[in-house]
């Protein structure tokens, strides 16, 4: 079978309960009656053809914009990725124009600005103290030139599950009388329907919206949706630079996963019995981890909370989250969806059950009583330790630009003050340390510097300690 089949085989072989994507936690349910080697087809008489749609794969998509309220969807076969990037190329009139972007923005959005050419400026999160996170916005605080812009791009929700106030932001779009476009990446909140979650981007204006269909629902992983209304994205743009982006041989097996997905969806019913066991989840460990609630709404930026996606930090107990990590999954068998020194987060699906999460709740009433034997461990966070989003580099390139520009690999500790050629984020989130393009500073470098042993994307030479400068005349 081969080395990767046979680990596949023995990680699915372990059981784990999944707190990660995707959406679907590996339910039959939700492919019955999918032949996945018989339906692993490509464009055939009858099939339609995903970038030129006029039969079948057409009226799926306009039956999921339909659920989504959304006038016209695009189904992803390259994931949540390829609909950030076409966000940025289905604009037009950008010639020495800038996009308003979060700085806590997925790397795909950077990736997007390598692709347009668009120079980006940055709106800053807020870092809450208590999870050393960036999990809030405020409006009020961005300075946001809208006649210079050629989009405005914004994350809703968070990794996390929180959401700013983008009801606020586009009601200051239309008091300004700018035709803006606005661009949602709401990959992490495809499941946002009904009452149960905050209100879709869709919902509340937005011209472009992406979801990650496999993140929370039922969709095969690498499927997307991109939703469009109104008249500031051109449509014809929008199927070009997706048919630029997209593979030319799209898989059959994920198109349908996503016209499904669109139907699961509806049945709220799914979300409805894991609401309780998520609050008695809360009642029954927040006196001893610091759990992200809706206690937090209305602070740090923080407008909404999305009450799936469970975050814990382990700072009270004085227990690494990682040690609290390795408790549970090898007493329990839960594996979460990301960690870092002090936060775990355990990402919620369509195919969750009320039994996964007394499961994870047991397991955290466990580690609590089990802390106190590895209180030698204690993890206490410096007053001088960094946030995670740094002051911003100054740019001297666009992310463009320095792609394209000559560049030399140096030692890390000698890159102070030289113009950074690679895009560099802890991963997961993937939220940018320094983007191609702009200035060192010892901010950055010292966060480099110590970066340890986590994961890091796009940082070519993070083994040895080197790293892509841009080379200067």
């Amino acid at each position: 079978m081969g080395d990767l089949g046979e680990r596949l085989s023995h990680y699915h072989q372990q059981g784990f309960c999944s707190f990660h994507t995707p959406g679907h936690k590996g339910r039959q349910e939700f492919f019955n009656g999918l032949d996945f080697q018989g339906f692993d087809l490509t464009e055939l008489p009858g099939l339609d053809m995903l970038h030129s749609p006029s039969g079948i794969i057409a009226k799926a998509q306009r039956r999921t914009a339909e659920i989504f309220g959304a006038e016209e969807t695009f189904f992803l076969i390259n994931g949540g990725t390829v609909g950030n990037q076409a966000m940025f190329l289905a604009l037009e009139d950008t010639a020495e124009k800038k996009v308003a972007v979060e700085r806590s923005s997925h790397r795909s959005v950077m990736s997007g600005l390598v692709l347009s050419g668009l120079k980006p400026d940055y709106l800053l999160p807020i870092v809450h103290p208590d999870f050393n996170l960036p999990l809030g916005l405020e409006v009020k605080k961005q300075q946001i030139s809208w006649q210079g812009l050629s989009a405005c791009h914004v994350t809703y929700p968070s990794y996390y599950g929180t959401g700013f106030d983008l009801s606020q932001l586009l009601d200051e779009r239309t008091r300004l009388g700018s035709e803006t476009p606005m661009l949602v990446d709401q990959a992490h909140g495809s499941h946002y329907l009904g009452s149960l979650f905050p209100a879709s981007a869709l919902k509340v204006g937005a011209d472009l919206v992406l979801h990650s269909s496999h993140k929370t629902l039922s969709a095969l992983t690498q499927s997307a949706m991109l939703h469009v209304q109104g008249g500031r994205i051109s449509r014809t743009r929008l199927r070009q630079s997706l048919e630029l982006l997209q593979s030319s041989s799209p898989s059959y097996l994920l198109l349908a996963s996503l016209e499904r997905a669109g139907e699961f969806a509806l049945d709220i019913r799914r979300w409805e019995c894991l609401r309780e066991a998520v609050d008695e989840l809360h009642r029954k460990v927040s006196m001893s981890f610091r759990v992200l609630s809706e206690e937090d709404v209305g602070t740090y930026g923080i407008h909404s909370l999305d009450w799936s996606k469970i975050l814990i930090n382990t700072l009270p107990l004085g227990i690494p989250a990682p040690r609290c990590v390795e408790y549970l999954r090898e007493n329990f068998g839960i594996e979460p969806e990301l960690w870092d020194s002090e936060n775990i987060l355990f990402m919620l699906g369509i195919g969750n059950t009320p039994e996964d999460i007394r499961r994870l709740t047991k397991g955290l009433e466990s580690f609590i009583h089990f802390a106190p034997s590895i209180a030698q461990n204690s993890l206490k966070r410096e007053t001088s330790l960094e946030p995670k989003v740094l002051p911003l580099p100054r740019p001297i390139l666009s992310p463009r630009e320095a792609f394209f520009a000559r560049k030399c690999q140096v030692p890390l500790r000698e890159s102070l003050g030289h113009i950074v050629g690679e895009t560099i984020s802890p991963y997961p989130p993937g939220i940018p340390v320094v983007v191609m393009g702009e200035q060192m500073t010892q901010e950055v470098l010292e966060r480099l510097m110590t970066a340890g042993e986590g994961r890091w994307q796009g940082w070519d030479g993070f083994k040895n300690q080197t790293i892509w400068i841009v080379e200067e005349d």
